[in-house]
């Protein structure tokens, strides 16, 4: 089965879910910092928390290793993501990557211009999350 623009595959919503030893520093970096806005958050006996984060459109980006070893080379010089990277794509990646830093993401590589016209900066974040932040170019 294949679908289009049109949205009318069988998936509804996709969710990445990320345990957070560090679940206020979390929290504060993504929603405050990145701008991801609070959909839900519920709690829970025993101190049980979930907040659900606005992260706009969601898609799965399936590549095989030799595709993930060329994105790591054009855009840090090196092999550094494992097996999961989280991409947000924003509209000022520059901007962007200096509120990350000075909110204490550890910096892989600078923005970056791709050949496929994107501005992209790599970091690794709370929650042991390896991220890109990307700025479209061309749009």
């Amino acid at each position: 089965m294949t679908q289009g623009e049109s949205g009318t595959g069988r998936v509804r919503q996709l969710r990445l879910v990320v345990e957070a030893e560090d679940f206020e520093e979390a929290l504060a970096f993504y929603r405050d910092v990145l701008g991801m806005p609070e959909q839900e958050a519920y709690e829970a006996d025993g101190g049980a928390r979930v907040v659900i984060l606005d992260a706009g459109r969601a898609t799965l980006e399936l590549a095989n290793p030799a595709q993930t070893r060329m994105i790591d080379d054009v855009e840090v010089g090196r092999k550094v993501a494992g097996h999961l990277r989280v991409a947000f794509e924003v509209s000022d990646a520059a901007e962007v990557a200096s509120d990350l830093s000075d909110a204490g993401a550890t910096v892989v590589a600078p923005p970056t211009e791709t050949p496929w016209r994107s501005l992209n900066a790599r970091f690794d974040g709370p929650a042991g999350l390896h991220l890109t932040v990307f700025q479209e170019l061309d749009d």
